[in-house]
């Protein structure tokens, strides 16, 4: 069968990385460091019936840091199981994933960061079931578990709802980046609520200062970074089942709800005096390019909303803790909500059933099996038992621990619905919303072209 995966991936003709974790070293010393290895042995315990069996595992990552760092965790695998692990990914593997399943030649595991692709692959009965025994294990060990649970669950080719997909390495979406020496230097302190947020954001004005640099510019994709900025406001205006409701189209883009989400974005973004080069700056101005004026003396701009990943595109020589750090978007004390999370990640599900890909979702929730890629980076865990002192650094530790404290984790909305909507009109109608056009005429217009597609 193994053979048969692989063989079935080449003639659809992936560009294919099949790499195999046994030929890792532990990158981490057994009983050294703070990693939870009483733990991976009480998993090694519980599986001393595989050793000799095979196990594949499809993914998203490929060539580079994502990939070697995912097969430094898959070597911990092998040596507590004696599995015989082959991990394979590709450019297109999103496709590749459904061309496997429909030719019946699945990797054992599949792991993607679309929640809306799995959801489709259990209807057509692609997936194997983890049963409520697992759901209830997520909804208890993990941060913000039944969030994850959710994202987890889709109706099958039967109809009826069950647990497919454990969470494995979040994104985190709702920060604030800005200068620790500008706030300094100004007397401003980190807001604790959205209302101190926006009562900063005036204060500054009053001052003579720029609170925000916000740049929609991103070639073909551009407006993106709005809807971020929409979905993290009405996970701060409105419970999370509106926020659901407003993903499946239930809540519509016109309602007045979204409307109201939308204007409140306009509140930052629309405002001459709120942003870096006026209203006019916000449409034109690269996602990447626009954090850069709170490096420019005197700043630019003291603040820039955007997720865990914008530091790569910071000056040169960027010390993060000094030069530059974060806080969390925060969450309204009026509408008491709890402290929701924006975020991404990826899904981990079995395509193909055997003993090995039963064990290997059983490693998931091993703190291990997060604890060693955390102490590398770009790893955030929502993993409860994962200990936040084997993260590589304290701007990775900072992130995990707004994961841990969400009381609601919410996957990025556009993400999850239909691309001529969530990377389509939906990002067209933010351009359009920070140009000329009214939060009701972008809200009828998005709705309208999801309309169209029903």
């Amino acid at each position: 069968m193994k053979l048969k995966f692989f063989m079935a991936a080449l003639l659809a003709g992936a560009t294919l990385g099949v790499v195999a974790a046994q030929a890792q070293e532990l990158k981490y010393p057994k009983g050294e460091g703070a990693f939870s290895w009483d733990a991976l042995q009480a998993f090694a315990d519980a599986h001393t019936d595989l050793a000799g069996q095979t196990l594949s595992i499809w993914g998203p990552w490929r060539e580079g840091g994502d990939q070697e760092q995912f097969l430094t965790v898959l070597a911990y695998f092998e040596e507590a199981t004696g599995v015989d692990v082959q991990y394979a990914s590709s450019e297109n593997y999103e496709q590749q994933a459904q061309i496997d399943a429909a030719a019946g030649s699945s990797a054992n595991i599949t792991i993607l960061p679309q929640p809306g692709l799995l959801a489709n692959m259990a209807s057509q009965g692609y997936l194997v079931p983890l049963g409520e025994e697992m759901a209830a294990r997520v909804e208890a060990e993990h941060a913000a578990g039944s969030s994850f649970v959710d994202l987890g669950t889709y109706a099958g080719a039967d109809g009826a709802e069950a647990f497919y997909a454990v969470p494995y390495k979040s994104d985190l979406k709702s920060l604030v980046w800005y200068s620790p020496d500008n706030f300094a230097d100004a007397g401003y302190e980190v807001p604790q609520s959205y209302e101190a947020l926006k009562a900063l954001t005036e204060q500054m004005v009053a001052d003579g200062n720029t609170p925000w640099c916000i740049g929609l510019g991103s070639g073909g994709a551009t407006g993106w970074p709005a809807t971020d900025w929409v979905e993290d406001i009405m996970l701060r205006m409105y419970p999370a089942e509106d926020y659901d409701a407003w993903v499946s189209n239930e809540l519509k883009f016109n309602d007045p709800k979204v409307v109201a989400a939308i204007e409140e974005f306009g509140w930052f973004a629309k405002n001459e005096a709120h942003v870096a080069g006026g209203t006019a700056a916000v449409g034109t101005t690269d996602f990447r390019e626009s954090p850069l004026g709170l490096f420019s003396v005197p700043p630019a701009c003291f603040m820039h909303h955007q997720a865990s990943f914008i530091p790569s595109f910071f000056p040169e020589g960027t010390v993060l803790g000094e030069d530059a750090d974060f806080f969390y978007f925060p969450a309204s004390t009026e509408a008491d909500l709890g402290n929701p999370v924006l975020g991404a990640g990826t899904l981990a599900t079995i395509t193909r059933d055997t003993p090995a890909a039963q064990a290997f979702i059983d490693f998931l929730l091993n703190p291990i099996s997060n604890e060693i890629w955390m102490a590398q980076s770009g790893f955030l865990s929502t993993l409860k038992a994962a200990n936040v002192e084997t993260y590589g650094n304290d701007t990775l530790r900072g992130e995990g621990e707004i994961l841990l404290n969400a009381t609601t984790f919410r996957f990025d909305a556009s993400d999850l619905m239909p691309g001529a909507i969530g990377a389509g009109s939906f990002w067209t109608g933010m351009v359009d919303f920070v140009g000329s056009k009214s939060a009701q005429q972008v809200g009828d217009e998005i709705q309208a072209s999801w309309d169209a597609i029903q």
